[in-house]
């Protein structure tokens, strides 16, 4: 990405938004964090509306106009020409895979799953089933493709492993359990340690 300071606006609360925060922290990037709280429709105002017309977290101000939304589309303009995105086509291409993958198969359902209960208050019992099936599904699937692997693509942290990483490391607030998971836990434990984030 081209170099000057740019403008978060997010929930700190938000795996979404601390996917772009644990990225710019890593590759030391200038920004400001603008708190937006969505439980208050903050994301609803004309002023942010503004920067993402979508009225969602995380949004970014480049500034001159220049604006973006969608957290993997930010991973994937903030790691350009780092190591966080390989320059290698097919691996490129499996990192992307994994994002498109976090956005269907994943985020809709561990993420929401914490939401109903950070968010809404809501009890383990009280979360939608059929979300909580899917959501185990994703990190199963997580778990074996983890096997005899240090990280998702190749040998180092990618943002394929930020992107996932936000809401796996937090699993335990929606109602789940990574214990019986070992390569998935091994997986989260090292990535926080590359990211330098306290467990």
């Amino acid at each position: 990405m081209s170099d000057g300071a740019f403008t978060l606006y997010g929930d700190r609360r938000s795996g979404n938004c601390l996917k772009i925060v644990y990225a710019a922290d890593l590759l030391d990037l200038d920004y400001r964090f603008v708190d937006i709280d969505i439980m208050k429709g903050e994301s609803r105002t004309p002023e942010f509306l503004a920067v993402n017309p979508a009225g969602q977290v995380p949004a970014v101000d480049f500034g001159g106009g220049r604006t973006l939304a969608q957290s993997n589309a930010v991973l994937v303009y903030l790691a350009e020409g780092s190591s966080l995105l390989p320059a290698d086509a097919f691996q490129r291409a499996k990192v992307l895979e994994w994002l498109f993958w976090e956005q269907y198969s994943h985020e809709p359902y561990v993420a929401v799953c914490r939401f109903q209960m950070v968010y809404e208050g809501k009890s383990a019992d009280q979360r939608e089933g059929w979300r909580v099936t899917k959501a185990e599904a994703a990190l199963d699937h997580m778990e074996r493709q983890l096997a005899g692997r240090t990280f998702l693509v190749g040998t180092r942290l990618t943002i394929a492993d930020i992107s996932l990483l936000a809401y796996t490391r937090l699993a335990g607030e929606g109602g789940f359990d990574l214990s019986a998971r070992p390569n998935l836990s091994a997986w989260v434990a090292r990535c926080e340690e590359t990211l330098g984030i306290d467990p």
